[in-house]
């Protein structure tokens, strides 16, 4: 049965500049330097350079007349496509154009150098070894599955089936196993395994037999969740040691690497690794500096070619055909590309900066001294107030972003922190509780660590009432374990 209604919707649509907008302000320095390069390839109407024309008006009507007169065949003066909006009507002087051209050629390209990946440097040694063609063969798909930090997180049987599967080779459980134990000869000691508990004894298989690696083969290989644990008394007990021994054990094994690929990495990695900041704040007399990184992002411009490339289709109306208005369309589209893209960098580079000079109003204290007491209570409330934006702008610009200041680089989410009052009701930052309990548990007897119950009251005698399961959420926030982790012999 048909029906029939009315109904309304109230709707909130983002335009493609918005969303333009929204992507570019989470991006930090050196991802965004990699989106301009990008549209710089992919916009031919967008180019580097100082810019030389002005804003042009982007208007609706422009481009569903333009549709318009596709469709209909419409008249002349259908199509009002003007080209000084999109150009300014000077021409570039000569002294200009030979100081880009010099600058063009000024420009030095560094190469990139790529050094020996983990894979590689197995295979290498792999091919060092005397083996028969099927060993190579799985050996080769057994390195091709071990991970970035040198282990190798898959049975043996999913190889198996995928050598039978993918490669053809019709090999057993136990045949792989004899390859996997020559490459966990390789170097560096410890790749291949296929547990922590593994990785640890073969690095310890290497080491000269004393009676201290001895005992420590020992106690990874039959008392090894007990040691991770650290319930020592049970270790004692079971090998029938002294405390003494058992701490020159532990010593072993604490020397290990429990990750022994996972510094490996080229210089892609490396490059990859480093913190650009996005802003620097530097404190001169008393006085606050704010500047913004922007060394790695060029200025962009319309093209001036393209420009005058619409300018010669708009401008002969009487002989366009349809191939002519899709082309007009084209370079329409394209140059409003361009110019929403200059639009949006600009706008992100305000957004950035007026949120920046917020934080620097919020926390001068710390910027002037670096002292982590002096951090105010923050949240994103505050500076979205201060700052006239939204609270997800706000996210979105503290996500990933880091601050450069004459006492270290840090993340903006550093600055902020929840707020909790004192006995005498002053409002400070959990910040400041975090720092005294990490001053206690460092300072703590080993032998005796503080329990989540005795820093709850070291901080009561301080005047800051928090809950024991306050203190826990705190302690886990600043990476530390239980108390029972952290004993010591």
């Amino acid at each position: 049965m048909l029906k029939q209604q009315l109904q309304q919707k109230l709707q909130q649509k983002l335009s493609p500049q918005q969303i333009q907008l929204i992507r570019l302000l989470e991006l930090p320095a050196i991802e965004l330097e990699e989106r301009v390069k990008h549209e710089l390839e992919d916009n031919p109407a967008l180019e580097e350079g100082k810019e030389i024309t002005d804003d042009f008006d982007r208007t609706d009507e422009g481009g569903d007349e333009l549709a318009s007169n596709d469709m209909d065949g419409g008249t002349e003066s259908d199509t009002d496509l003007s080209l000084g909006d999109y150009m300014s009507e000077d021409d570039i002087p000569d002294y200009k154009l030979r100081e880009l051209s010099e600058r063009v050629e000024r420009k030095e390209d560094v190469p990139f150098s790529v050094s020996e990946s983990l894979n590689e440097y197995l295979l290498q040694q792999l091919g060092l070894r005397d083996l028969p063609e099927k060993q190579i063969k799985i050996g080769e798909y057994i390195i091709g599955n071990i991970d970035d930090d040198g282990y190798l997180r898959r049975d043996l049987s999913a190889i198996a089936d995928d050598l039978v599967f993918q490669a053809g080779q019709d090999v057993t459980e136990e045949e792989i196993g004899e390859v996997l134990t020559i490459i966990q000869d390789f170097d560096p000691a410890g790749v291949a395994a296929r547990n922590l508990q593994e990785c640890l004894l073969l690095q310890l298989a290497r080491r000269e037999k004393t009676p201290d690696t001895e005992l420590a083969i020992r106690m990874l290989t039959d008392y090894f969740d007990e040691f991770t644990r650290k319930h020592y008394d049970k270790i004692i007990r079971g090998l029938d040691i002294d405390e003494a021994a058992l701490k020159r054990a532990i010593h072993e094994i604490t020397t290990l690497d429990p990750k022994p690929c996972g510094s490996w990495g080229g210089s892609m990695e490396t490059a990859l690794s480093q913190v650009i900041p996005d802003f620097v704040v530097e404190a001169v007399n008393g006085e606050l500096i704010l500047s913004m990184n922007n060394r790695g992002i060029p200025d962009m411009r319309i093209s001036r070619e393209y420009a005058e490339m619409f300018q010669d289709y708009a401008g002969n109306k009487a002989n366009q055909t349809s191939k002519m208005k899709e082309a007009v369309q084209f370079v329409k589209q394209k140059l409003d590309s361009a110019q929403w893209f200059i639009d949006a960098i600009r706008q992100r580079q305000e957004t950035l900066q007026r949120t920046m000079e917020t934080i620097i109003l919020l926390q001068r204290d710390f910027f002037l001294t670096g002292d982590e007491a002096t951090l105010r209570p923050m949240i994103l409330k505050d500076v979205a107030e201060r700052a006239g934006y939204d609270i997800s702008t706000i996210s979105r610009v503290s996500n990933s972003k880091y601050v450069q200041t004459n006492f270290g680089i840090y993340p903006l989410k550093y600055f902020f922190s929840e707020s909790m009052q004192t006995d005498s009701g002053e409002e400070i930052s959990t910040r400041e509780v975090k720092k005294i309990m990490k001053e206690h548990i460092d300072g703590e007897d080993k032998r005796k660590p503080l329990t989540d119950e005795e820093l709850a009251s070291i901080l009561k005698e301080k005047g800051y009432i928090i809950a024991r399961r306050t203190v826990a959420k705190y302690r886990e926030q600043l990476g530390i374990p239980v108390a029972r982790l952290r004993k010591e012999i």
